[in-house]
């Protein structure tokens, strides 16, 4: 704990904005590296409650802060998705020898576990699940009952792999009964709740736009293929885990854009305003890795033809919007890197995590033809690869001719990272994002993603993989004609359960009675329906706007019928008021139904009642 304090004490909380040193700046990359590694290292661990950090004071143990900034912006919160890939990253560094990070790791279990069984707007653990679901909690382990993009469902797959990659070094520890005992539990619920929801929309991990998202189903699949592998290791079931082929059907299915050239972030959206080009797919990437997987594999690995189109696409979207921090960038040199060309949140700008992305990319491409032996240029990827070396051509190259190429590819996602170099602040703290003008480091301070993104790329840049995960396995790659890819799911209710051995309390578990939330509501493209009610698991206060979490979907909607509907889990014995809301676009304003301010009412049944069905009728406006 001594080094982590003196490398913080060069961060100050509120770290200045002053021009950084520019020899600094100007330090070869094998030395930038060297020197950042351990200051990013100590930045994400201050990030984590429990470890004497004064930046996150308050936090409890194994609770990963997003940012110890708390006003412009206030991210002084948790989030299940950027906890479980911190905690991927620690993993990693435990198994490259880092065992003092133990502990800590132990403590997240500990904080997950707990996490699971909190009611929340979302929902709860018993009997569906669906609290699973819930993006970001309060640091002291209690819910965040504000409004939100919610549900968002690539947390629960992201943290069942977190813990699904520590089974190696349990089993090498001949810990395999404490594995079984204390974490299973714990995966089997999220892969529980994967497997039930896959196939439903949910936010995206940018948390703005509600559809299907590239990144959430990739990491849906790595989870469930992940765990149906682990299962027969520990000689045990993964009843979700038979999901994986149609989460892999669907993932292959949807996301190609033919005429573009290129894979995108979301479908299933009411957003029309956006390309769908995005640094999604390639965060997806870099999660679903496996050193040896090659590159025609069922998911779409960083050699990937489509993922290099998709690399080039995003990278050169980038260059169009002539940002004056890309100004001194030459047409095939990399360039700062942010989510999506129309971003507009802090005006913008570029994401240190995003550039570091394309930079671990290209290092996991470089390191899976090398394995090969093979580099095969098709017309997908060629633009991909003319841009880096020009007289390249359509084939098979082995040996001196790839191995000229594949230089050429590591010298362009070094050039991401020196990119971000150029940027930093002296003392090595990395922000959400630099303003695409001046390069000063704006929005959240000391993001814990962003020193997880810098630590990750090194080691993959140093050829540090860690363990294949699976992607080479028969049930990673199995591959449905389109008759047999169906929107199915796995029935979890009733048994997810407290991973008690792991630290979850003893729940008492309710009475439940599910309700069918059905209105006919008529609708224009783009807008949306929501329900509202003055219970907890409906927003809890009716005519409040700032209540409005819970969206119905349109699945079944036709001109015929104007179907909105949600089921969802309440406890028995309530009587629930409750109304319908119309937003006008993703973000617009909410219009609450014509002469219902909270006279619709159900009196659900005692335990052991039926589903209920509301069958209504709404309006709104004039």
């Amino acid at each position: 704990m001594i080094l982590l304090q003196s490398i913080l004490a060069a961060i100050p909380l509120h770290a200045t904005l002053a021009s950084p040193n520019l020899q600094s700046r100007q330090d070869g990359l094998e030395t930038f590296i060297a020197r950042e590694q351990p200051i990013a290292l100590a930045g994400a661990l201050a990030n984590i409650g429990g470890l004497n950090s004064s930046w996150v004071q308050g936090a409890s143990p194994g609770i990963v802060v997003a940012s110890p900034s708390t006003v412009n912006p206030d991210y002084f919160f948790t989030w299940t998705r950027d906890s479980a890939l911190t905690y991927t990253m620690l993993i990693d560094e435990l198994i490259f020898g880092n065992t003092s990070l133990r502990k800590t790791i132990e403590d997240y279990a500990t904080a997950q576990a707990i996490l699971q069984t909190i009611d929340n707007p979302s929902g709860s653990l018993w009997p569906v699940g669906d609290g699973l679901g819930e993006p970001k909690f309060y640091t002291n382990i209690t819910p965040f009952d504000g409004p939100w993009g919610r549900p968002q469902r690539d947390g629960p797959a992201l943290r069942a792999t977190t813990f699904m990659n520590l089974a190696p070094v349990l089993f090498n520890l001949n810990e395999t009964d404490i594995f079984l005992k204390i974490y299973w539990p714990l995966i089997l619920n999220d892969l529980n709740y994967v497997g039930q929801y896959w196939n439903q929309t949910g936010f995206d991990l940018w948390e703005e736009v509600r559809g299907s998202s590239f990144f959430t189903i990739s990491a849906q699949h790595r989870a469930l293929a992940q765990g149906a592998i682990l299962a027969q290791k520990l000689n045990t079931t993964c009843g979700p885990c038979k999901q994986a082929s149609q989460v892999l059907c669907f993932l292959q299915s949807n996301f190609w854009n033919e005429s573009g050239k290129y894979l995108v972030a979301d479908i299933n959206v009411n957003e029309l305003s956006r390309s769908g080009i995005n640094s999604d797919p390639i965060l997806a990437s870099i999660h679903v890795f496996d050193a040896n997987a090659t590159c025609d594999a069922g998911t779409f690995q960083p050699c990937n033809s489509k993922m290099l189109a998709t690399h080039k696409k995003l990278v050169d979207s980038f260059r169009n919007l002539s940002w004056p921090v890309n100004k001194n960038a030459g047409p095939r040199d990399a360039i700062l890197i942010g989510r999506y060309p129309e971003d507009t949140y802090y005006d913008g700008g570029a994401w240190p995590l995003c550039t570091f992305a394309c930079a671990e990319m290209l290092y996991d491409a470089v390191a899976q033809f090398k394995r090969s032996g093979t580099l095969n240029v098709d017309s997908i990827s060629l633009s991909f690869f003319q841009d880096l070396s020009p007289n390249i051509k359509l084939g098979e190259y082995k040996g001196t001719q790839m191995d000229g190429i594949l230089t050429n590819v590591t010298n362009y996602a070094d050039g991401f990272v020196r990119a971000v170099q150029a940027h930093l602040p002296t003392n090595g703290s990395i922000s959400e994002q630099f303003n695409h003008t001046t390069g000063m480091s704006t929005s959240a301070s000391k993001l814990t993603w962003s020193f997880a993104s810098f630590i990750t790329m090194a080691r993959r840049r140093a050829s540090h993989f860690p363990p294949p995960w699976g992607a080479t396995s028969k049930v990673a790659n199995t591959n449905l004609t389109s008759s047999q890819c169906r929107p199915s799911s796995y029935n979890g209710t009733g048994k997810y359960a407290p991973a008690a051995a792991a630290g979850a309390p003893n729940i008492t578990l309710p009475c439940m009675v599910e309700v069918l939330f059905e209105v006919n509501a008529t609708t224009q493209f783009g807008q949306n329906i929501y329900v509202v009610g003055n219970v907890t698991r409906l927003g809890g206060k009716l005519n409040d706007p700032k209540r409005v979490t819970v969206p119905l979907s349109a699945a079944n909607y036709t001109s015929q019928r104007p179907e909105w509907y949600v089921d969802k889990w309440l406890v028995a014995g309530q009587t629930v008021a409750y109304q319908y809301v119309l937003q006008n676009g993703d973000g617009g304003e909410f219009v609450f139904e014509n002469g219902h301010d909270g006279s619709r009412t159900l009196v659900l049944p005692k335990c052991g009642g039926g589903r209920m069905t509301t069958n209504d009728v709404a309006t709104f406006g004039s």
